[in-house]
């Protein structure tokens, strides 16, 4: 107890003195950080326009340089250095709907303890093209913090707007869908909208190739858990950090590496989470099929690894209206796997543009997993006990950050199946499917108009 406090309760008892005389309250911000120096140093004008014809006009922080980009929309309400970081934003200028951004500043992102080779946020850079604000902090406050978002963005060339109603984007992109888009700054924002012919679209080009890594390289190798193979589409730090903390050794590979030929190595296949459309990776699709075929270990797929399964197992893909982005997506498990139970509603965190599609009949040896509450997308595949597979895939992101972690447990499942097999009791396949695929078309239904 400060002596000021101490002071100031005997004070109290004692009667002596009407004035409590308390410690002034600070901020949880580092003392060498100016909290005082405005992020914003001059009103220099910024302008969205969309593709659609619409363009809002504000005012600009980070960049001064103008960008094209896919606009989209996150309904997460917290952890907006995390969503900047997830390479699954590459591209993409991203339109925050909660109020007020950037109020805790930005962390480091040196490689937190434990975890050498991973760092504290989802990747080593801002990945968005850009970002869009109802209202930038001018002050920010958090023990970690050691720069504003301003600055930050500044840093790494992303562009920022804000003083725009974010709520009348929100909805534009929800009734017409995600939509290309410039964020033009200073003079530029003085000119007229680009032609249509002069937005770049990313969904076009292979941007999982952009994100991978381009060598391979191993975490935790003196670890004492399962060797497991990770084919890089895009993989959130928080990804690797769940398996390292399991003990498992790492295996980080390129997206296009051919697993097949050194599969005998490990002990299971994770495929990571990854921006843009799957079918721009078809030729990775390909081999992982000849794996699932060929190979009996377990294989766990994230939000693009788990795109990457259903084109192998013969499902088709498909580009969503706005896609799901945010931390409050419920799924309803349609069966039961390790940790999970059927009938039960997960909620998770999300971030994709492109599901897979839900047919009256899967194909043979697969089985709807989970499904989206909301818009009944599929959110999940799994291997039948008929297939004799131990296949897992997940629209969502169990590892979360930010977000829930109501489904973090499958990664302790996935890592004891590796090591154990079915003996270490978590069992990756459908112990027992709860509803069918005719089943879940229904279940899909009566969730769309609940």
């Amino acid at each position: 107890m400060s002596m000021s406090i101490a002071r100031s309760i005997r004070a109290l008892k004692t009667g002596s003195s009407s004035k409590l005389s308390l410690p002034k309250r600070t901020l949880a911000t580092p003392v060498n950080t100016n909290l005082y120096t405005p992020v914003l140093p001059a009103k220099i004008p910024a302008v969205l326009h969309l593709k659609s014809g619409q363009s809002y006009h504000g005012h600009n922080f980070g960049s001064e340089n103008s960008k094209f980009g896919e606009t989209v929309f996150s309904t997460s309400i917290t952890s907006y250095t995390d969503s900047m970081t997830d390479p699954s934003y590459l591209g993409q200028i991203l339109v925050f709907t909660s109020p007020m951004i950037g109020n805790y500043g930005v962390p480091s992102n040196s490689s937190p303890p434990g975890f050498p080779g991973i760092p504290y946020l989802e990747s080593e850079k801002i990945q968005c093209t850009g970002v869009v604000v109802s209202d930038v902090a001018l002050k920010y406050s958090h023990y970690k913090a050691v720069e504003s978002l301003h600055e930050w963005c500044k840093r790494y060339d992303v562009p920022g707007i804000t003083g725009v109603d974010t709520r009348a984007i929100t909805s534009l992109l929800r009734d017409q869908g995600t939509t290309l888009g410039r964020l033009a700054v200073g003079e530029e924002s003085l000119k007229p909208a680009p032609a249509s012919s002069e937005f770049w679209d990313p969904s076009t080009e292979n941007l999982v190739a952009q994100a991978s890594t381009k060598q391979p390289y191993v975490l935790n190798a003196e670890g004492k858990g399962p060797r497991i193979a990770l084919l890089d589409f895009g993989t959130k730090a928080n990804i690797l950090r769940s398996l390292v903390k399991r003990g498992a050794v790492v295996t980080v590979l390129p997206w296009d590496y051919d697993f097949n030929s050194i599969r005998d190595q490990f002990d299971g296949l994770f495929l990571s989470n990854g921006p843009g459309d799957p079918k721009q990776i078809m030729e990775t699709a390909l081999r992982v099929r000849e794996t699932i075929d060929q190979w009996d270990k377990p294989i766990f797929g994230i939000c693009m690894g788990h795109q990457v399964l259903g084109l192998a197992a013969g499902l088709e893909a498909y580009r969503m209206t706005f896609g799901n982005r945010g931390h409050n997506q419920p799924v309803l498990a349609l069966a039961s796997s390790g940790s999970i139970n059927a009938g039960r509603v997960y909620v998770t965190s999300q971030n994709h543009q492109y599901a897979l599609k839900l047919t009256e009949e899967f194909p043979e040896g697969w089985a709807p997993f989970f499904i989206n509450c909301n818009d009944s997308s599929v959110e999940g595949i799994i291997s039948t006990p008929e297939s004799g597979k131990r296949v897992w895939g997940v629209q969502f992101h169990p590892e979360s950050a930010g977000g829930p972690l109501d489904t973090i447990e499958m990664f302790t499942d996935f890592v004891n199946e590796c090591q154990f097999g079915p003996s270490g009791g978590s069992n990756m396949i459908a112990g027992e499917v709860k509803i069918g695929g005719s089943d879940a078309k229904a279940a899909s239904e009566i969730s769309a108009t609940a």
